[in-house]
C-alpha cells in the first residue's frame, strides 16, 4: 500500500519552495529544515541558484522554439530550473525520477493543465540534456 502524497516531506516541494523565495521573493533566507535529504535538497537549490545562468542557456539552447522561460507562470520557472540542474549535475539520479518527483511535486503548486505540460517539456529536455552529456 502507497503511503500517501505529503508534499511536507517531498524534497522537491522544499527545493521549490526555497527556489521561489530566492529568485521571486528576494528571500536571501538560505536556512534548510532537519530533513532526511537535507544534503540532496541544500545541494540542489544552491547549485540552481549559483548555476542560473548556465541554466538559462540550456533552456535557450533545447526550449527557445517553444517557450520563453520568462512568459512561464514562476513555479514552472523554477521547477524547470530545477529539473534542468538535477539533470546537468546528478547523473546518478534517473531522468524518470526526476520528472515524476518533479511532476508529483508540481500537483501541489500547479494545475492539471499545466502539470501536463510541464511532463512534456521535463521529458524533452531530459532527453535532449542526458544524451548530449551522456
Amino acid at each position: 500500500m502507497r503511503t500517501p502524497y505529503n508534499p511536507n516531506q517531498s524534497p522537491r516541494v522544499i527545493i521549490i519552495q526555497k527556489l521561489y523565495g530566492n529568485f521571486f521573493n528576494d528571500d536571501t533566507d538560505l536556512t534548510f529544515p532537519k530533513h532526511r535529504f537535507k544534503k540532496f535538497i541544500k545541494d540542489v537549490v544552491l547549485g540552481t541558484i549559483e548555476r542560473d545562468e548556465v541554466i538559462k542557456e540550456e533552456v535557450k539552447k533545447y526550449l527557445s522554439e517553444d517557450l520563453e522561460l520568462t512568459n512561464l507562470d514562476q513555479v514552472f520557472q523554477v521547477i524547470v530550473k530545477s529539473a534542468i540542474f538535477e539533470f546537468l549535475y546528478k547523473p546518478k539520479v534517473s531522468s524518470k525520477i526526476i520528472i515524476k518527483e518533479y511532476l508529483d511535486a508540481s500537483n501541489f503548486f500547479l494545475e492539471d493543465g499545466q502539470t501536463k505540460y510541464l511532463n512534456a517539456i521535463l521529458d524533452k529536455i531530459a532527453k535532449k540534456i542526458r544524451t548530449t552529456n551522456a
